[in-house]
């Protein structure tokens, strides 16, 4: 494995000994000058390029040292890579970009093109996880900064493609409803990633959806760019599989070059970006590249690389063939051009011994304070604006859901409603019916059958100013691109201090007991991987009137604080009528009056029992009512409480409603194990509840079809059974 010595005095000895010791003439060449034939790279330029990837290689020196003192915490070298710091050049400092873990020559470079940012301040106050970093405040080492546009990426594995794509369409889009955006309306959008990366599903994904988009003749100026060092971790990427892979795809341009070049690199770029711009089409980039100092950390790439493949690419690194392109076009000596990278090399020392000393997070409180902010009254007012939907009559839950889409709507210009079959047929079970009619197809539309590319466009949409509420089928679906919510959306604002976010409100239909149209993959009670993921909000309607109110909540909430908010709706209570009895009209209700809502983290109760406390949910509210109902002809007084708010849990209102009993049962319609139902007892039990408690629940099984599902959902009998077990005097 080459070393950071050793890689730094290969660089010294390599540029020292290039021809050109005395400059051919007694002036230097125009910097505005091509500094080759037929390009349109100047040395001025170039000589930003250089600085900038200087900078980068010792910040990754300085990473390592760092780390030896104690106080470097990220390791992921940009050396080798630094040919997209010519990229950075040929792209505006307003074309958001979505970065690629090893672009630190980007990020220099891009800063040189902002007046007032330090990037070399930047990267190193990121290493040693101090609070005073300007863009993720010590949480993460990233690249970013509000100012750069460059949108932070915690891990890009792929991740980011899907949201890369929801930028370059949300800046046309945004532009089009006359919606403010960060950035101007010909602005591209710029994702890089490694080799191993363009093989992910979600990268596949990504640009299948790109390409599908643009095939429809809708503008996507999306640039990605794939820097490709033929390894993945240990793992060869077989030769000439990105091309074969991206160079022919029907709607993708393909463009490459030798990324070590700063000059190919520079003149590529520049010709993808033109076309990105100029014909809002996706546009892909290969740069081949080397990786040195291994993929991370105390990577031993001699474990796994041959002495003379390690050997081979140092003959490319692209510090030394930008510096002799500098040295061949006359614009430094090979002399000067050793001492331009040691004194930046001494700089770039002096302030990590500065940051060494810089203050780090201290206490959870610090820590969290961007995850989710939380301002209820801004939020409680932004709800009462609108205007009502006008609706005599009681209504069901869809037809809440629907009119409350209609008004939000209207009330907010940037709010756009998307997803599979949401459009022409108003979804599967008609909750968007109508909406694409009266509020046109650029702000309700259908989407590609592809969660991950719903997810992408809301989380890209959202950073450019629009109102995202995208539906997602089924909640089983969900799961097949939960980690767009996990690892992008709730970590947005967490990692970027604020300085980004990503506001969505997603609509999905789920939960079980849906009749004649079963299985677990309409049926699926599975709350889990919502449940644990930090600052996410989950509404969980049940009562119609609850649906309109807490929708108008959380897309205030969206668009105040930046919120994501997951809105689930119970599919077997869309079109349910009745509560006790057929035609009793039970279950309609009066659609809500302007100014409702829910604030996030509110119970509802019914009932005034002394004798028991139910607390539930979802279709267990239903159940759970008609259960109460049947008790009190036995004399148990029960009071039920719909949480409706799954994270954050109110609480507050089940201890309240807990004291006034002395006795909960928890109906909990989702498993046994990773079930709502854990974290109700648990919040009892850290109040200090000294009560008794028990808990029903669905039994840890999937779904299955048709009467055998009844075998593992919770039932009424089984409800009623408890209730009555533990009224009875202990």
């Amino acid at each position: 494995m080459t070393t950071a010595a050793e890689l730094d005095e290969h660089f010294i000895q390599a540029v020292g000994s290039l021809p050109g010791a005395a400059r051919p003439g007694p002036r230097r060449p125009d910097p505005a000058a091509p500094v080759r034939a037929g390009s349109r790279l100047d040395g001025g330029t170039l000589l930003a390029i250089f600085d900038a990837q200087a900078q980068s290689r010792h910040l990754d020196f300085a990473a390592r040292w760092m780390q030896q003192q104690g106080r470097g915490f990220y390791t992921i070298s940009s050396a080798g890579h630094e040919g997209n710091a010519a990229l950075a050049a040929a792209l505006r400092p307003t074309d958001p970009a979505l970065l690629h873990y090893r672009s630190g020559g980007f990020y220099c470079a891009r800063a040189g093109q902002v007046p007032g940012v330090d990037p070399v301040r930047d990267v190193l106050l990121g290493v040693a996880g101090s609070a005073d970093e300007p863009i993720a405040g010590g949480r993460h080492k990233v690249f970013g900064r509000a100012e750069l546009a460059v949108i932070p990426q915690t891990s890009t594995i792929a991740s980011h493609l899907p949201r890369a794509l929801g930028v370059a369409l949300g800046i046309g889009r945004a532009a089009k409803l006359g919606v403010r955006c960060p950035w101007p309306r010909d602005a591209v959008a710029v994702a890089s990633f490694g080799d191993a990366s363009a093989s992910h599903s979600t990268a596949v994904g990504a640009v299948n959806a790109a390409c599908h988009t643009s095939y429809q003749g809708i503008g996507v100026p999306l640039l990605l760019v794939c820097e490709d060092n033929g390894i993945g971790i240990s793992v060869p990427t077989p030769r000439g599989w990105v091309a074969a892979a991206y160079s022919a795809r029907p709607g993708l341009r393909y463009l490459a070059a030798d990324g070590c070049d700063p000059v190919a690199v520079y003149d590529a770029a520049a010709e993808a970006a033109r076309l990105a711009r100029s014909r809002r089409c996706p546009v892909f980039l290969h740069l081949p590249v080397v990786r040195f100092l291994g993929h991370a950390g105390s990577d031993a790439e001699s474990a796994y690389r041959a002495p003379a493949d390690l050997a081979a690419d140092l003959t490319r690194d692209p510090l030394v063939c930008t510096a002799s392109a500098l040295v061949g076009c006359g614009m430094l000596t090979p002399g000067e051009a050793v001492a331009r990278y040691v004194s930046i090399g001494g700089w770039v020392h002096g302030e990590a011994e500065q940051a060494l000393a810089s203050r780090p997070l201290s206490g959870a409180t610090e820590v969290m304070a961007p995850l989710a902010p939380r301002h209820p009254d801004l939020v409680a007012e932004r709800a009462r604006r609108g205007v009502p939907a006008a609706r005599d009559e009681p209504v069901t839950l869809a037809q809440a859901v629907n009119l409350a889409l209609g008004e939000l709507l209207e009330t907010y210009p940037g709010m756009c409603v998307f997803g599979e079959d949401v459009g022409p047929k108003g979804g599967v079970y008609g909750v968007t019916k109508g909406l694409q009619r009266r509020f046109g197809a650029a702000r309700v539309f259908d989407t590609l059958l592809d969660e991950q590319s719903i997810l992408g466009l809301a989380l890209g949409s959202g950073l450019t100013g629009l109102l995202p509420v995208p539906e997602i089928q089924y909640l089983a679906y969900l799961h097949n691109a939960e980690d767009q919510l996990r690892g992008e959306a709730a970590t947005q604002q967490f990692f970027s201090a604020g300085q980004f976010r990503n506001p969505m409100v997603l609509r999905v239909a789920g939960y079980g007991y849906q009749k004649g149209f079963g299985g677990h993959f309409h049926n699926d009670n599975a709350l889990g991987v919502l449940r644990d993921i930090p600052g996410l909000v989950i509404a969980s309607p049940a009562r119609p009137d609850d649906a309109a109110a807490m929708l108008r909540t959380c897309v205030a909430a969206a668009a105040v604080d930046g919120s994501v908010c997951v809105f689930l709706e119970p599919i077997a209570l869309y079109h349910t009528r009745d509560l006790r009895g057929d035609g009793d009209g039970g279950w309609l209700a009066p659609y809500p009056r302007l100014g409702a809502h829910v604030p996030v983290g509110r119970a509802r109760s019914y009932g005034d029992g002394s004798d028991l406390t139910m607390v539930t949910f979802g279709n267990g509210l239903r159940m759970s009512l008609r259960v109460a109902s049947r008790l009190a002809g036995q004399g148990i007084g029960v009071r039920v409480v719909d949480v409706r708010w799954l994270a954050p849990l109110p609480a507050d209102d089940i201890v309240r409603e807990a004291g006034a009993t002395g006795r909960v049962l928890v109906v909990d319609e989702t498993r046994r194990t990773g079930g709502v139902s854990e974290g109700v007892v648990t919040a009892l039990v850290d109040a200090g509840f000294a009560g008794r408690i028990s808990r029903v629940t669905s039994e840890d099984s999937f779904v299955p079809l048709g009467r055998a599902a009844n075998a593992v959902l919770l039932d009424e009998t089984t409800i009623e059974k408890a209730a009555v077990e533990l009224a009875r005097p202990a």
